[in-house]
């Protein structure tokens, strides 16, 4: 037997034991007069259908696919459903209340009894199918969030696993220079290296990174880049304090950053800035990334598959697996010219 079916099994059985029990309790109380031990077995047989008539609703509901029918749909079938169960208790009740000898017609058929009993036993049944589908719509929903967190989780990987390979290239031909001109350099240059990749490979464990980690890969990375571009790399940070509560996924600034040294300042002959700015405001971290260069507006097949459009499209892809229409990405060229890249992330919870 499932964990599901033994549950199913265990508030049956509670449910409608306890329905008896508080029946007997209320009936020995008012003192009726008739034989307590018919009271008994009443209220037992009676339970006893209840049991039966909700599993066999029960194993109707799953055969004819209502679980997955609308609302609307559902609460039409139920109502009438419902409905005939009731007629089917009232009238168990009084066959079981002849076999008794406790059926009186005066007032077990007196229209007032009639209708009290039958809107009471209505009101179980109906109670009976609203937990019922409730819970079986709560598991559904459940197990949803559970498959579609599953495949979010992996396009992340996905996505991350791409970055690496890309980033470790381009750091690797930063230093390529150095080892014959600069041992000493090389040397500071294999060292910063090494604490990025160190700091990648915690990286890829997790969703979300703190912003403070994520800028020290940045400036890692910066400062690996002025190697190659010396004073044609200009770099400025304008880093709002409170920009350490929060998170970012990892390596998102880094590869940004990244884009605007490749295509933007490299292809400068005086070089350029690398501007990145932060804002706080109602709980949204705002992200400013600016670089010299110009954002290309028509695009060739083979410039589309370039890393400019791959960066752009893991980070936008990334944002909004993450955080959905709570973030937002944009990218242009203003006055400079410059490219601005501005990001909006909430504060996770």
């Amino acid at each position: 037997m499932s964990k599901k079916h033994f549950i199913y099994w265990v508030f049956q059985v509670l449910g409608w034991s306890g329905y008896a029990v508080v029946n007997i309790i209320f009936a020995t109380i008012a003192e009726v007069n008739v034989p307590i031990k018919l009271i008994y077995y009443f209220f037992i047989l009676q339970g006893l259908f209840f049991l039966g008539s909700t599993h066999f609703f029960r194993h109707f509901i799953i055969n004819w696919g209502w679980i997955k029918k609308s609302i609307s749909a559902i609460v039409y079938r139920v109502l009438i459903s419902v409905l005939i169960l009731s007629a089917a208790n009232y009238l168990f009740q009084l066959l079981i209340s002849y076999k008794l000898g406790l059926f009186n017609p005066e007032t077990d058929l007196e229209p007032a009894a009639v209708f009290t009993n039958l809107f009471l036993v209505y009101l179980f049944y109906f109670l009976w199918s609203a937990i019922y589908f409730l819970y079986n719509y709560m598991e559904s929903y459940n197990v949803n969030l559970k498959q579609e967190a599953a495949i979010n989780e992996i396009r992340l990987n996905a996505l991350k696993s791409q970055l690496n390979p890309h980033f470790i290239f381009n750091a690797l031909n930063s230093m390529r220079a150095l080892v014959d001109e600069d041992p000493a350099r090389a040397k500071m240059a294999i060292t910063q290296l090494s604490n990025i990749l160190r700091n990648s490979l915690v990286m890829d464990k997790k969703k979300v990174i703190p912003f403070k980690d994520e800028m020290q890969t940045v400036r890692d990375y910066l400062n690996l880049e002025f190697i190659r571009f010396e004073e044609r790399l200009q770099t400025r940070y304008i880093i709002h304090p409170d920009s350490n509560l929060f998170e970012v996924p990892p390596l998102m600034i880094q590869t940004l950053v990244e884009n605007g040294i490749k295509h933007g300042i490299s292809n400068l002959v005086e070089g350029g800035l690398i501007q990145i700015e932060t804002d706080v405001r109602d709980n949204f971290l705002y992200i400013t990334i600016k670089n010299s260069g110009r954002l290309e507006s028509k695009k060739t097949a083979h410039q589309k598959k370039s890393s400019t459009g791959f960066g752009l499209a893991n980070t936008k892809q990334r944002l909004e697996l993450i955080y959905g229409n709570q973030a937002k990405f944009s990218i242009k060229t203003v006055e400079g010219p410059y490219v601005l890249t501005e990001i909006r992330i909430p504060q996770r919870i």
